[in-house]
């Protein structure tokens, strides 16, 4: 009888421990759809982070670039929707900061030995939407130039 309480206080304690890890294990995120620029296996947190990276570089929200969800059943944004332009310019600023940094930044390294991106969004647009380009002192149009003398 003894040996039978052991083995049942036993069980109930790895029970108990197993469903405490169960338990306290977060629940899988869900993959995202419809990446077409990030890797379709970047982790929630990774992906996380360069949304938030977005957000702090051009001082928007996420629904600057993702559309609402059309579903009565769901609230908030529909994440894999291309509806907003929005988000089709993000893919061509990804595209095109690459292509700066790998043709031009590919020698620079971080501490890792991987290729530091040297530009990014913040470069152009400091918080804002949408840039605000300012011509050089030099370059700063003054009107059309003056017609030729007249020959006479």
């Amino acid at each position: 009888m003894y040996r039978h309480k052991k083995f049942l206080i036993g069980l109930s304690l790895a029970g108990f421990v197993f469903f405490g890890i169960a338990a306290t294990t977060p629940p899988d995120e869900p993959k995202p759809k419809n990446l077409k620029i990030l890797p379709k296996d970047i982790s929630h947190e990774d992906l996380i982070k360069v949304m938030h990276g977005f957000n702090d570089a051009l001082g928007v929200h996420c629904n600057f670039c993702h559309a609402k969800s059309k579903d009565p059943n769901e609230k908030g944004l529909d994440f894999a929707s291309d509806e907003k332009p929005e988000k089709n310019i993000a893919r061509k600023m990804m595209k095109m900061t690459a292509k700066i940094n790998k043709k031009y930044f590919s020698f620079e390294k971080d501490d890792k030995g991987e290729r530091k991106d040297m530009i990014s969004c913040g470069i152009c647009h400091h918080g804002n939407s949408h840039p605000e380009f300012k011509a050089p002192p030099h370059e700063e149009h003054q009107g059309p130039p003056p017609p030729p003398p007249a020959n006479n």
